[in-house]
């Protein structure tokens, strides 16, 4: 029997680094990006000799920003996956997009390809706030982009959304839910602006958070988002994404309930047979590595850790209870020889009594109360 694989691929470059964005990624010449597609689908056809036994479920296109690609370069990528990777039926297979980044020969080519699925990264429909985030995009330019979208024929489109962003309201932030209510797309993800240190927000905000929307405000946001969207057809089905029934992203679904993945492309992460790695970060070391031979892996891959039976069990808890459904009782036991209430008796006795975990016997999910403070509630399950 074949076993299940999600693959994600990185494309590292952007018009733009925002100052926020921690990810591996970053502007780059035209010829860079043809050099990296090049040794991408050498990568591609490389790896796929280790992987005979699986059939491909999900891909992942993301970045960076992968629809700056030129269309060509998008089937030259989605060609080689689909040739050297087996395919089951029905594969959910996503691209991320930025406004002012999409045309419809780029949308033509994706559809061509095999992509099925667009996620565009809008963040906010308020200019001055895009502004400040450092956007290259205005809300105008995301509507053309929407509509561009919906008319390459893609049925399953998610927009990204940013809350708690400098200069934002309580106001603000209802009329981004509601202006992209009304586009009706299938998937809603919502994130608090996180901020990283090393990105130049780090610089300009951590030492100055009256800069930002206070802890009430942001708390505010937080229920009016889950309130908001509920009542507009989408329901919340892991901590920062709602959609309406039948469009959860199966891709990251996977993620959070322990699916073996492969990441292609530069510094991209996988978890295989109980092993993570992640690829050379290195863009200039990336595109000169030699994808032939029997120790490819080697020159490619780095920080190669086995977790340990502990790691996995802590990794099914505190992935599988970000999801609304929570984890599963028996899955636990099917997995690790040994009942949940064995290993976390104590825990999950502490957080039921403090009404922050729920449970039928079945499943363990968080309550309301403790998806409000899921970061405390999560910790609880290292062991």
């Amino acid at each position: 029997m074949r076993k299940p694989l999600e693959l994600y691929i990185h494309i590292p470059f952007c018009a733009k680094k925002c100052g926020y964005c921690d990810f591996l990624s970053g502007p780059a010449a035209a010829d860079v990006q043809r050099r990296y597609v090049e040794q991408l689908t050498k990568e591609i056809a490389c790896q796929s000799a280790h992987y005979p036994g699986y059939t491909v479920t999900s891909l992942f296109l993301g970045g960076g920003t992968p629809s700056l690609l030129e269309p060509g370069q998008i089937l030259a990528i989605m060609g080689q996956v689909r040739t050297y990777f087996r395919f089951g039926e029905n594969v959910e297979a996503t691209m991320e997009a930025n406004p002012g980044t999409v045309t419809m020969e780029k949308l033509e080519a994706c559809r061509e390809g095999g992509i099925n699925r667009i996620s565009i990264g809008l963040q906010s429909s308020d200019d001055t706030e895009l502004r400040e985030l450092g956007r290259i995009h205005t809300y105008d330019e995301f509507l053309k982009t929407y509509q561009r979208v919906r008319q390459a024929g893609f049925s399953n489109v998610s927009v990204d959304l940013m809350s708690a962003l400098p200069g934002q309201t309580v106001a603000s932030w209802k009329a981004t839910l509601k202006n992209v209510t009304m586009l009706k797309p299938e998937h809603i993800s919502a994130y608090s602006l996180i901020i990283e240190e090393g990105t130049p927000f780090y610089g300009r905000y951590h030492d100055h958070p009256e800069l930002l929307p206070d802890e009430n405000e942001e708390r505010e946001m937080y229920y009016l988002t889950k309130q908001f969207l509920h009542s507009h057809g989408y329901e919340r089905y892991e901590i920062s994404n709602y959609a309406r029934p039948g469009y959860e992203c199966r891709h990251n679904t996977g993620y959070w309930t322990g699916a073996e993945y492969l990441g292609l492309g530069l510094g991209a992460s996988s978890y295989i047979q109980g092993f993570r790695f992640r690829n050379e970060e290195n863009l200039s070391v990336y595109c000169g590595l030699d994808m032939e031979g029997q120790d490819v892996d080697r020159r490619l891959h780095r920080e190669i850790v086995r977790l340990t039976e502990k790691e996995m069990m802590e990794e099914f808890m505190f992935l599988g209870l970000r999801m609304m459904k929570g984890v599963s009782e028996r899955e636990f036991g099917r997995r690790f020889g040994v009942g949940i209430r064995d290993v976390y008796g104590g825990v999950l006795n502490r957080l039921e009594k403090n009404r922050l975990i729920e449970t039928d016997g079945i499943r363990i999910r968080l309550s309301e109360f403790g998806i409000d403070i899921s970061n405390y509630v999560l910790s609880e399950f290292l062991l």
